[in-house]
């Protein structure tokens, strides 16, 4: 059991690429949406906002820098959190246009998927009756025949150009078992340096799957091939199973990450209207199990990130 003194950082995934606008309205597509949603979750407790930009007119997950510069400064004038850019965009982007907003505002955080990995949104298909926008149907069902592609020469060269020359610090993305694998190679080959931040992953289908013992495995494996006392630990849950594998991963001394982008409800049903909704529920269940909730100023140091004011946000 953890002790009660440790704080526990809530990342909150504010809008991603999996989910397309006709699941829920509740979905921030604007500029003007993601950054109320993020800063609404940010004073619901969320320590990081891990962003996605999209398409405002469509909402189609975009790479456009332009884009990501409509709602970056707001945050960032807003609220203190620790903004952490996506480095996987979409499925459908290359890797050029997943570096080019990150190499542009050089954040404190970037996530990084450590592995290329069978992304299959299809089954979404079977629960909308009727799309608001062209490109969702064809979105989702390219899936089925698509691989999300993160090579060992493509993460080598996103902690180059943003951790070596930039001094951002990762969120490593770890959908399987492999992943962590691939992650210790970096690790010994000194490409990352500890304490090393692990999102581990669970229900995409095409990875680890979501029984209690997954999330067993994969701490094991984490101890074992990095060490407990070289990573911080944080669970995602997708979906239905985002809060029973979340309080599970905290009792077990993991971190939290919640959001409309792993999670489009609140509960069986029920679907969440806001970000911070997601948030203050986690957090009332931190509280049931003597758990305090990091700030920013504490998760920035827990992380050793560069601080907010070593960007090119502002």
């Amino acid at each position: 059991m953890p002790s009660a003194a440790r704080k526990v950082i809530i990342t909150c995934a504010i809008t991603g690429g999996i989910h397309v606008p006709s699941q829920t309205p509740h979905l921030p597509i604007s500029p003007e949406q993601i950054a109320d949603s993020a800063v609404g979750a940010a004073e619901a407790g969320a320590a990081i906002l891990h962003l996605h930009a999209r398409n405002p007119d469509t909402g189609e997950p975009t790479p456009d820098p332009e884009v990501w510069a409509r709602f970056l400064p707001v945050i960032h004038e807003r609220t203190d959190a620790v903004i952490n850019m996506t480095t996987g965009g979409g499925l459908t982007m290359t890797v050029e246009d997943r570096m080019r907003a990150p190499l542009r505002f050089r954040p404190e955080m970037c996530s990084l998927n450590m592995g290329s990995i069978n992304f299959g949104l299809f089954p979404i298909k079977d629960r909308i009756s009727q799309y608001r926008y062209d490109w969702e149907e064809p979105y989702l069902e390219g899936t089925r025949d698509g691989i999300f592609r993160n090579t060992f020469t493509d993460i080598e060269r996103f902690l180059r150009e943003l951790g070596e020359t930039h001094g951002t610090r990762f969120e490593f993305e770890c959908y399987d078992i492999g992943h962590v694998y691939n992650l210790a190679h970096f690790l010994d080959r000194g490409l990352v340096q500890p304490p090393l931040f692990v999102q581990s992953i669970f229900g995409i289908l095409g990875g680890i799957g979501t029984d209690p013992e997954d999330l067993l495995h994969m701490r094991r494996t984490l101890d074992r091939l990095i060490g407990r006392e070289n990573y911080i630990w944080s669970i995602l849950g997708a979906g239905r199973h985002q809060t029973n594998l979340v309080t599970m991963g905290a009792i077990m001394g993991g971190n939290t990450r919640v959001g409309l982008e792993d999670n489009i409800y609140l509960e069986r049903g029920r679907l969440a209207e806001t970000n911070a909704d997601q948030v203050a529920k986690i957090r009332r269940i931190l509280k049931e199990l003597s758990l305090d909730v990091a700030t920013p100023v504490e998760a920035r140091e827990m992380l050793r990130l560069k601080g907010r004011d070593n960007t090119a946000i502002a």
